[in-house]
């Protein structure tokens, strides 16, 4: 089944109904470890991003409800694909969504021109390999990791415990070694084994040379982690595999959690495409809302300052209380601005109102609390090849709420042809910002 996000409802088959069921809940399927949900499987995600659902079932209609989230999932026979409502042509089997790809490339410093007509899913997982170099800079950031492993040896210099069962069954009498066993403190453990492994799987792909080798900091990390797995063996990678299955909870190394899970989505893709245990899930979601607002900081980053709701300078509303924060503050501090996915121009017919009024009542609480004259809601629009402006100015007040449209190309060329369109669009979108910037300053 093809959709994309905010579909409106979409019919279900019959077969596939208590399938879809199954998957709906994000929270129900956090602990299948070959779904991988970005941001929230990487716990950098607000509070509110686990009440979230991947879609809703309507019982009586027998329709299929998505929002925010973008990707792949399946189940047993069942196979979903949520695309991005600007995708082009959803039915064609062969139509990527160079929207969602467009982003994620930005998002993760990924530079990839050369989008063949694969199946979404296949590029989906593909996409994992694209991530690699983030995960695995942030997490050697930390240092090397290191921990404790046991060590087999045989021979005369006994340093640890004899292992008397083993030398009985190995060593002749009188020959000299002697069976023994020791507990180092090594950085040659399972989870560099399983990086080196995938490190190893990536230099065999078609990109693999530009990923691992696409700037000086990843160049560097991929020989540190080379350097430290001196026992590699290629054919000890299921064995890996096996022994990394369980969750890292070292209080110091926190962002190698991540990175074991991306590798063991790497590691383990094939198994997913051609075999399926019943009931397991599996697949490569994204939060179209968190995508969409790490895309913006990229593009506004000039002008404004982006912050996070869950590392960063913290501020509250009232002395106690909830901690609130805009997605970003102009560097002047005199312009908030929020990241909205939803259409805000009211062109979907199934546009729930009440939640857009409260986006405004929210971002007026942020103008108030930071003591700005401009609130921007920055959005993205279809069918437009201009910026949509819709100013709200707040009745007796100098308070102005500014809808900010952004517009994605629509093209039936290449994917380069679709980058270069948005890189138009990104530079009308950010002197349309400045604009306001200046204007506030006057």
């Amino acid at each position: 089944m093809i959709t994309t996000d905010w579909n409106g409802g979409t019919k279900v088959e019959e077969s596939i109904a208590e399938d879809i069921k199954k998957i709906a809940d994000i929270k129900a399927l956090k602990d299948h470890p070959n779904l991988l949900v970005f941001p929230y499987s990487f716990g950098e995600y607000d509070e509110g991003f686990g009440k979230n659902s991947i879609c809703t079932f309507d019982e009586e209609e027998q329709k299929v409800h998505t929002r925010n989230i973008l990707g792949f999932i399946g189940t047993n026979k069942t196979q979903l694909t949520i695309r991005s409502r600007f995708t082009k042509d959803l039915d064609a089997a062969n139509t990527e969504d160079y929207f969602l790809h467009y982003m994620l490339q930005k998002v993760f410093g990924v530079h990839v021109f050369d989008m063949k007509h694969t199946t979404s899913k296949d590029n989906l997982f593909d996409f994992s390999l694209y991530m690699f170099p983030h995960f695995l800079k942030k997490a050697l950031r930390q240092g090397v990791y290191k921990e404790y492993q046991t060590r087999k040896h045989n021979d005369a210099n006994v340093k640890g415990t004899i292992d008397v069962n083993r030398h009985v069954r190995i060593n002749q009498p009188f020959a000299g070694n002697i069976a023994y066993q020791t507990r180092e403190h090594l950085y040659d453990n399972d989870t560099t084994q399983l990086i080196r492994h995938t490190i190893e799987h990536i230099r065999c792909h078609k990109f693999g040379s530009n990923i691992l080798g696409r700037d000086i900091e990843t160049k560097e990390c991929v020989l540190q982690m080379t350097q430290v797995t001196q026992s590699y063996q290629k054919n000890l990678r299921q064995w890996v595999i096996n022994r990394s299955l369980k969750p890292i909870r070292h209080p110091f190394y926190t962002d190698y959690e991540p990175l074991r899970k991306l590798c063991l989505q790497i590691l383990r893709h094939e198994q997913l495409k051609y075999g399926q245990k019943k009931d397991e899930v599996y697949g490569v979601l994204f939060d179209g809302a968190w995508l969409w607002e790490e895309y913006l900081g990229i593009i506004l980053k000039e002008d404004f300052t982006h912050y996070y709701k869950s590392k960063g300078k913290k501020w509250r509303l009232f002395e106690t209380g909830q901690q609130i924060i805009p997605d970003y503050i102009s560097k002047d501090m005199k312009i908030v601005a929020d990241a909205k996915y939803i259409a805000l121009d009211g062109s979907n017919s199934f546009q729930d109102e009440e939640k857009v009024t409260a986006i405004y009542y929210k971002t007026i609480t942020y103008m108030y609390r930071w003591n700005a004259k401009i609130g921007l809601l920055l959005y993205p629009i279809s069918n437009s090849n201009s910026i949509a402006i819709n100013e709200h100015h707040i009745l007796e007040t100098d308070g102005c709420v500014v809808k900010v449209g952004f517009p994605i190309p629509e093209l039936n060329g290449t994917f380069f042809d679709f980058s270069e369109m948005m890189r138009i669009s990104e530079g009308s979108y950010l002197e349309q910002c400045k604009k306001y910037i200046i204007a506030n300053r006057c």
